[in-house]
């Protein structure tokens, strides 16, 4: 980790379990915009879940970031908490049933006085999670909404979504002195950003690279971790889950903050703009900053590259289950049958999901595709593109992802799931986009069928791979050039730190 050598930090970014420690995606952009722009000293605040899910940094850290700090919102032990009797402030727990009924219905802004780091100060931890008052305020809670619960389920619930609170505004309370906080995404990053806005004036851009709220919808509706509860009573509807609910409406809640806060809200490509402001984003506050590469980085790809088309298929992420990689599987078993030497590569780190890694390995067995699947774990892209012959994606859930601009900028067409700006990178983004042509396939989210066809038809008609190679060329050259990145934030950037509007 950087020596915090109180140099002054011009831009202080919020990295959600991204930068440093995880490799690809979100990071490599926060990487590559601190090496870009050397003309700022960088801070950075990471927030994790548990220290033990991190181990060291896979990024050799730029010079020009000057500050680290890192904070994880679930590292506590019961074990060694207080179990001294503590009554609690009435006062207290009057603010603090507030703010409690504030995250779960946030139908209104959130109170000014929630917003200052010195509420928190006075409705401190303590009081909030281990008071007596407190805890009979859960329990008629608990209650009044879902007695059918296990009431262990619902205690630790409210503890697991309400204690992170208190470690993001501990950060803020703590952080070096900076110009301009930048957060990558809403979620914690984006409150922990809010605070710092709040409180100490300056200006916070924000940048969401997918759509964050959407995607924690998914992951808490597809969770394993969150037990079946369906409450009846929850409320019109049978099939809810009042424990997964709580959950969501927290998110609602904190991304709620993040865009009221915000004083720039970037987006990748013109679908998640609309997402956003459909979420509640200020319109008047919303534009758009596509992904860039450096094409150089690439070129030695393309010499590289046989004559032959490699009968290889690359799945280019965190082994997951956004990233459906069962699909992916499935797919090359499908496509196996009339192209047997056909092989798909999983390229991306694998510890995120141990039980998601394992279930994938299982359907690897269990189809009896050991020779034709192989777990490569995180490689340099630019050594695995002379050896590929599609890019694709099976997410259900994506923003712009970089790889398929690297992808193209080694002339490897695409195959990907109708996600994201994956259809606009594809195909291209307007009337002039479009007429270069396209440079790949999009297929139907979780269908292997369309996904095996399209590799097929790619891998065994050269003159296709050819069009479409050249045709992700063309668009990654015109579009998609790390330059243009770089130019935008920096004029942000000095303009925030002026004060100024961009």
């Amino acid at each position: 980790m950087p020596k915090n050598t109180g140099s002054k930090v011009d831009v202080m970014l919020v990295c959600e379990g991204t930068f440093p420690y995880i490799k690809g995606g979100v990071s490599s952009w926060i990487n590559q915009l601190i090496k870009g722009l050397t003309q700022f000293n960088f801070g950075i605040i990471f927030l994790g879940g548990t220290k033990k899910e991190y181990g060291k940094p896979q990024y050799d850290l730029p010079k020009n970031l000057k500050y680290f700090q890192e904070y994880f919102l679930f590292d506590f032990n019961p074990a060694q908490e207080s179990i001294s009797p503590l009554e609690g402030r009435k006062d207290l727990i009057e603010r603090m049933r507030s703010l409690h009924y504030w995250f779960r219905s946030h139908k209104d802004e959130l109170p000014d006085e929630v917003k200052k780091l010195d509420f928190y100060r006075q409705v401190d931890y303590e009081q909030f999670l281990r008071s007596k008052k407190s805890f009979s305020f859960i329990t008629s809670e608990y209650q009044k909404n879902c007695p059918q619960v296990p009431f262990i389920e619902y205690f630790w619930t409210v503890r697991n979504i309400h204690s992170p609170i208190w470690t993001v505004a501990e950060a803020a309370m703590k952080t070096h002195e900076f110009s301009v906080i930048h957060s990558p995404s809403t979620g914690y990053a984006g409150l922990l950003a809010s605070f710092l806005k709040n409180n100490y004036e300056k200006k916070f851009i924000l940048t969401e690279h997918g759509i964050y709220l959407l995607e924690r919808k998914i992951d808490i509706m597809l969770s394993q971790w969150i037990k079946e509860y369906k409450i009846g009573l929850l409320k019109s509807s049978g099939e809810k889950n009042y424990i997964k609910e709580l959950w969501i409406r927290f998110f609602q809640a904190i991304n709620k903050v993040a865009y009221q806060s915000a004083d720039e809200i970037i987006s990748l490509y013109s679908g998640a703009k609309n997402i956003q402001i459909a979420y509640g984003a200020n319109p008047d506050k919303t534009k758009v900053i596509p992904n860039g590469i450096n094409l150089d980085r690439f070129s030695e790809a393309i010499k590289k590259r046989e004559n032959k088309i490699p009968k290889v298929v690359s799945l280019i992420g965190r082994v997951v289950p956004i990233k459906d990689v069962k699909t992916f599987i499935t797919a090359i078993k499908i496509a196996s049958v009339s192209m047997p030497e056909i092989e798909g590569w999983i390229i991306g780190p694998q510890e995120e999901d141990e039980e998601y890694y394992k279930e994938c390995i299982q359907l690897v067995r269990t189809l009896g595709l050991q020779e034709k699947i192989k777990f490569l774990g995180f490689q340099k892209i630019e050594d695995l593109l002379p050896k590929t012959g599609i890019i694709t994606l099976t997410s259900v859930s994506e923003g712009m992802p970089l790889v398929i601009l690297e992808g193209f900028a080694a002339g490897v067409p695409a195959v990907a799931t109708n996600v994201g700006a994956c259809p606009e990178l594809v195909y291209g983004k307007d009337e002039e986009d479009i007429k270069i042509g396209k440079a790949g396939e999009i297929v139907p989210v979780a269908n292997p069928h369309a996904l095996a066809n399209a590799y097929i038809d790619i891998l065994t008609n050269r003159e296709l791979w050819n069009k479409y190679s050249q045709t992700a060329l063309r668009r990654v050259t015109r579009y998609y050039n790390e330059k243009n990145l770089f130019q935008k934030y920096a004029e942000m950037y000095e303009k925030a730190i002026k004060g100024e509007k961009s």
